[in-house]
């Protein structure tokens, strides 16, 4: 069986494929949505009850991941029968419901409804599947799931493009960080300043200041939030060219959330926090996007 094209792609999809086996027409119908793992659920006819186990192992090959529904129809073209009439049960029927008949005097003759309402009247013929029939089926079942897959992919490509547009985006507004970090710092600067000339009179102690300096510094610096955050990028669209990416996108769009809070918690700069509310704004649209994505 094939596997899944190394390409981003949706969890979301839907095939249908059907055709015909002798006097039967069969359909197969597979829907997917997101979900964590494989959530399957399959209504077969009971004609075809017997292939559920052989069923659910190709989906589950083909699909690998989604909640996904299963459904494998029927229907008779009217050249088969699937009954016959038990006609030494009739018989039977029809020896004690007329000699019942003739004691009581009644003067009905119409036993054919009667007979036709009485227990095991009908004898089921459903005959065992043959092997053409079971792959017809199931060869049926795997181009339901190949269209899924081809739904999935053209899914996969408009999701691409969100992902990359809204992690550029992210990356843009990191670039705009620095603009703003030398006036962010002399701000700060200004305020101990200002703070030494009011306790000037009284003096201070120097190494309480020194341990002031030093905690603004790291307070101040995002040095390091900007490298990772940048690698996190990076590696984002890197990873979306791998099969499989969807959960590993989301650890990784988790660890960006992270380097953009702590930026936010240490930016002190009102136009600084305005480039990370905009980062946040890409990276929630990216996550609703992560769930969706195999």
């Amino acid at each position: 069986m094939a596997k899944i094209a190394d390409m981003l792609m949706s969890m979301t999809g839907f095939g249908r494929a059907s055709g015909t086996f002798e006097s039967k027409k069969i359909s197969v119908e597979v829907r997917s949505l997101n979900s964590k793992g494989l959530d399957l659920n399959a209504r077969i006819h009971n004609y075809y009850k017997e292939l559920e186990p052989l069923a659910r192992k190709q989906v589950t090959e083909q699909l690998e991941r989604g909640k996904i529904d299963l459904t494998i129809n029927l229907d008779s073209t009217g050249d088969s029968k699937t009954y016959s009439i038990n006609t030494d049960l009739a018989k039977a029927y029809f020896k004690d419901l007329k000699s019942i008949n003739d004691e009581i005097g009644n003067t009905t003759e119409d036993y054919l409804s009667v007979l036709l309402r009485m227990p095991e009247i009908f004898v089921n013929e459903r005959e065992e599947l043959s092997e053409g029939e079971k792959e017809t089926v199931l060869k049926l079942v795997g181009e339901s799931c190949g269209k899924l897959n081809e739904f999935r992919r053209q899914e996969g490509i408009a999701l691409e493009k969100e992902f990359t547009e809204r992690i550029e985006g992210i990356r843009t507004l990191l670039t705009e960080v620095p603009k703003y970090e030398q006036e962010r710092i002399e701000t700060v600067r200004e305020r101990i300043r200002k703070g030494l000339e009011e306790i000037a009179a009284s003096g201070y102690d120097e190494n309480r200041l020194e341990q002031e300096l030093v905690y603004y510094i790291e307070k101040l610096d995002v040095s390091e939030e900007k490298m990772r955050l940048a690698n996190h990028l990076d590696y984002f669209l890197e990873t979306m060219k791998t099969p499989g990416a969807g959960k590993k996108l989301g650890f990784i769009s988790q660890e960006i959330g992270r380097e953009i809070n702590t930026l936010g918690s240490k930016s002190n700069h009102a136009e600084m926090q305005k480039l990370v509310v905009d980062m946040k704004d890409n990276l929630e649209k990216i996550k609703e996007q992560v769930l969706n994505t195999l």
